[in-house]
């Protein structure tokens, strides 16, 4: 997913956007985004917000349509053979880049391998395991160029897997799968994807204005896309607005035509006819720096500050913007066990990694501390600097404080900034979050693997490590047993506390009714403005 700061997905806002038609007869919107842009480069995105940019103005293999259903985009048809193990892809002729290039296989070919290639340090590149080669390749045990992935002239691709994946026709509609234009890449150098003019497109939109650090932009309808006939929007005027206070008076004022709410704000306005409530595949939960401050290895410091949470009193109270409390990692309602229909959040059933007891959390704290042999803990909780972002770490420190010898500090900085910090280790605790990229909770769970790039508290245990390699191996191609893997490993994780679930993304908003077309799915590329029309 996503950062949200994670994304990534992510991530760490999911982005609110809408529309006008103006005097010139154009049509347009004025979208607020919450955080910065960090970048527009496919290999080294890991955000929401550099996704949903990506997602509208670039285009790979499909597009994902409501529902998550698959709809062809550059690929016109795919054939699937050797027990689901080969997929080879007819593509469109025609596309264009908007640099004048034509879109070809080689194109797709020199994007994977870019994103493997270990030179590229790209965060995402895990997520290409399965692909002929790809985990040799982020162990150094071969080339990046050996990845299973060849053009049979220009509009003929063949992908070749090392099992069959059940979800791979979903990750070809998700921007780190999308083609690159090796002249462009070249050209700007290590400036590529840093800005709008460093960046070329092939989607339903270009991105104009964009200068790398400022918080505006424009996406302008791409004429050389191929299916632009079926484009409305003329361009989408982005604007990031942290503080919901001013984005609600942009909203009532006409500056922006959409504007997600806070929880004072839903209270008041929830009748409204504009008020729209979506539920996010998005949980936000706790690192702990293990690396950093070594008493976080105490498993019993980790769950009494988990146990110290009143996770409900949080959400109706001080988020109040239709999110609800996280029970475990991956969000519920992402998916459901195919033999009893179950949901798998509540599959997996651990109450004491979300549970409130202030009691036992003093309990487990006094214990812990004496193993560790120290009498008190002084530690930093760093989150992003929206309003929102800062009311949750207020509410978290009141919450630690009230441990007896536990003092928290707040670090509360642009998103951008997170989002190096947490991948850098500098931090103690953090606020963070992940937006699934498909439908299966693999997308969550192979996070906390102990060698993958997103895990920044560093949190580690062999027996996770082998049943999430045996979801993704030797029991790839059995449904159940590769449930059944995924279910222990999340219990495993949750039973440690090598997390904190805190809550699963909701967003109410305020969007102009006469805005039309948007599609949304809850996991991966949430909003595609692509079909956006204004009536």
């Amino acid at each position: 997913m996503i950062k949200l700061g994670s994304v990534a997905l992510a991530s760490t806002f999911i982005l609110a956007a809408c529309g006008s038609s103006n005097s010139s007869g154009k049509k347009t919107a004025n979208i607020r985004e919450s955080a910065e842009l960090a970048t527009m480069d496919q290999s080294k995105v890991t955000d929401v917000v550099g996704f949903t940019q990506l997602g509208n103005t670039e285009e790979g293999l499909y597009r994902i349509g409501k529902n998550n259903k698959i709809e062809n985009a550059i690929a016109t048809n795919t054939k699937v053979s050797d027990g689901g193990k080969t997929y080879t892809f007819t593509l469109r002729k025609g596309v264009k880049w908007s640099n004048g290039d034509e879109v070809t296989a080689k194109d797709f070919v020199y994007g994977w391998q870019r994103t493997v290639n270990p030179k590229t340090a790209s965060q995402y590149a895990y997520i290409y395991s399965g692909i002929k080669n790809a985990d040799k390749i982020a162990s150094g045990k071969a080339d990046y160029k050996t990845l299973g992935i060849k053009a049979d002239g220009k509009y003929k691709l063949t992908v070749n897997l090392e099992r069959p994946i059940s979800y791979f026709k979903l990750l070809m509609g998700f921007p780190v799968f999308f083609p690159q234009n090796e002249n462009a890449v070249n050209k700007y150098g290590s400036k590529y994807g840093t800005s709008a003019s460093t960046t070329v497109y092939n989607g339903p939109y270009r991105m104009k204005g964009w200068t790398g650090s400022n918080l505006s932009w424009e996406l302008v309808k791409n004429n050389t896309y191929w299916d632009k006939k079926n484009v409305k929007m003329d361009s989408l005027n982005w604007k990031v607005v942290k503080d919901a206070g001013t984005a609600l008076n942009m909203y009532n004022s006409k500056k922006l035509d959409q504007t997600v709410l806070s929880s004072e704000q839903v209270k008041q306005y929830k009748s409204n006819k504009d008020y729209k409530k979506f539920l996010n595949a998005s949980t936000f939960y706790i690192e702990f720096n293990q690396k950093k401050d070594k008493y976080f290895k105490n498993a019993k410091i980790r769950e009494a500050l988990s146990l110290a949470i009143n996770r409900d009193q949080f959400v109706n109270k001080v988020l109040g913007d239709g999110s609800v409390a996280a029970t475990g990692l991956t969000s519920a309602g992402l998916a459901k066990d195919a033999k009893t229909g179950k949901d798998f959040a509540k599959q997996v059933d651990v109450k004491s990694a979300s549970e409130y007891n202030l009691k036992k959390a003093k309990t487990l704290m006094a214990e812990g501390l004496k193993e560790e042999g120290l009498k008190s803990i002084d530690f930093q909780l760093m989150s992003d600097d929206t309003t929102g972002a800062k009311q949750t770490t207020e509410f978290l420190q009141s919450a630690w404080e009230k441990i007896p010898n536990v003092k928290v500090s707040l670090s509360n900085i642009p998103f951008k900034n997170r989002l190096a910090n947490s991948t850098a280790g500098k931090f103690d605790t953090v606020v963070t979050a992940w937006g699934a990229d498909f439908s299966d909770p693999i997308s969550f769970l192979q996070l906390f693997t102990s060698d993958n790039s997103q895990n920044n508290g560093k949190w580690s245990s062999k027996e996770y490590d082998n049943l999430i390699n045996a979801a993704n191996t030797t029991d790839a191609s059995n449904t159940e047993k590769r449930w059944d893997d995924m279910v222990k490993a999340e219990q495993i994780l949750l039973k440690d506390q090598g997390i904190a679930p805190l809550y699963q993304q909701g967003q109410s908003m305020l969007r102009r009714s006469n805005i039309k077309g948007i599609v949304y799915n809850s996991a991966g590329l949430n909003f595609d403005y692509k079909q956006m029309d204004v009536k």
